[in-house]
């Protein structure tokens, strides 16, 4: 409903009844429940899945239902109520606007209409209470304000900087999927600079976080910036987007630090690279999660960048075949362009991968060996003493 009144199209729809979670399963055959936190059910129709919330109460329920950490956060809410205890549970009055599919009409219950009216991001009930109960909303705060366009309630703004550290509590699976949202959806570069100005960024990195204090001539931040641009250039294309990517752009700098700091003491260059690398990224899944399978695509990518400076022989024709060889190349263009890597080192490899058969040899040819000249030793004569 937010969205379709501001004009934008929704990516899917949310469904919010009076039926409870196992009364949509009967409902339904290809129905799943899913979540013990939030208990939610998903209606499957093909590749399509239809989310179906029971609304939720605010009183209080028994444990098996129920139950707050120490620090306010929501361990678990299954206590079930009707529409309007529902909408008291939302996090801002903007996303406690129901439509009813019996007449067609908007009902609000928390002024959520005037504050879209306004652009304004507002949260339902006391700030401190709603963000210690769910610390994501934080970052939800974040998202939304960029999504839609809108300023931050006061009351909703100044708390993030003291209770930005609550981020610490979360589940690293959580915010992974929450980072997803947030840069891969068009506004990247916008959601970076707000992340980074309430302090919110070190909780998802704070490892590039800690580079990023220390900056030189406007990189890193340069770099992430111009990675970040040329994603939302691609979503607002209509082209697809890779997390991987993005990932090794934002872990980068932490990785050519401690890359950096093992070769001075003594270490291959190849092996400092390879063990910064599973250094960062097990110390980052600590705090973001990111799958098995997305980090082995980002270790692939950070290692080709050694491999583009061998361009002479049958290497080049190798590193061409590899099935990453597109982001890496990629990735060096960046490098390029923000002063990472050397021109001449990425205009090369764009000649050298549209050229032709013939081109691409000429190009890899090793330089020939000059041969020496051996001088010639002429013997003079030695003249004949007759005295």
């Amino acid at each position: 409903m937010r969205d379709l009144l501001l004009g934008l199209e929704p990516k899917d729809f949310d469904v919010a009844t009076n039926a409870s979670p196992e009364q949509v399963r009967k409902a339904f055959r290809n129905c799943r429940l899913i979540g013990r936190r939030f208990r939610l059910a998903h209606v499957h129709f093909g590749r399509e899945i239809i989310e179906v919330a029971t609304f939720r109460s605010s009183e209080k329920g028994n444990e098996n239902d129920q139950k707050v950490h120490e620090d306010g956060r929501l361990l678990r809410d299954n206590v079930f109520g009707n529409i309007e205890d529902d909408a008291w549970r939302r996090d801002f009055t903007v996303n406690a606007l129901y439509y009813n599919i019996q007449d067609f009409s908007i009902v609000d219950y928390t002024s959520g209409m005037e504050d879209h009216k306004a652009g304004v991001l507002r949260l339902i009930g006391d700030p401190i209470t709603r963000y210690r109960e769910d610390p994501v909303r934080m970052l939800r705060a974040i998202r939304f304000a960029v999504k839609l366009g809108f300023t931050l309630d006061s009351e909703c703004e100044k708390l993030i900087y003291e209770l930005a550290p609550l981020l610490e509590g979360i589940p690293a699976s959580r915010l992974y999927d929450e980072a997803l949202k947030m840069f891969l959806t068009g506004k990247g570069l916008q959601t970076f600079e707000m992340l980074r100005h309430y302090g919110l960024f070190s909780a998802l990195f704070p490892q590039s976080e800690q580079c990023l204090a220390i900056e030189e001539n406007g990189f890193p931040r340069l770099f992430i910036a111009r990675a970040l641009e040329n994603s939302d250039n691609r979503i607002t294309e209509g082209k697809s987007v890779t997390p991987y990517f993005l990932l090794s752009a934002f872990l980068w700098e932490p990785v050519q630090t401690l890359a950096g700091e093992k070769i001075k003491k003594g270490d291959d260059t190849n092996f400092a690279l390879q063990n910064a690398a599973s250094d960062v990224l097990s110390k980052q899944v600590k705090a973001l999660s990111i799958p098995k399978r997305v980090t082995q695509s980002m270790r692939e990518v950070w290692l080709l960048q050694g491999r583009f400076s061998k361009r002479m022989g049958a290497r080049p024709f190798r590193l061409l075949e590899h099935p990453r060889f597109r982001a890496a190349y990629d990735f060096l263009l960046l490098r390029a362009e923000t002063g990472g890597a050397e021109k001449e080192l990425a205009e090369w490899w764009t000649k050298f991968q549209f050229a032709n058969d013939v081109e691409q040899k000429k190009m890899a040819r090793p330089p020939r060996k000059q041969k020496k000249r051996k001088k010639k030793i002429v013997k003079r004569a030695t003249p004949k003493n007759d005295g």
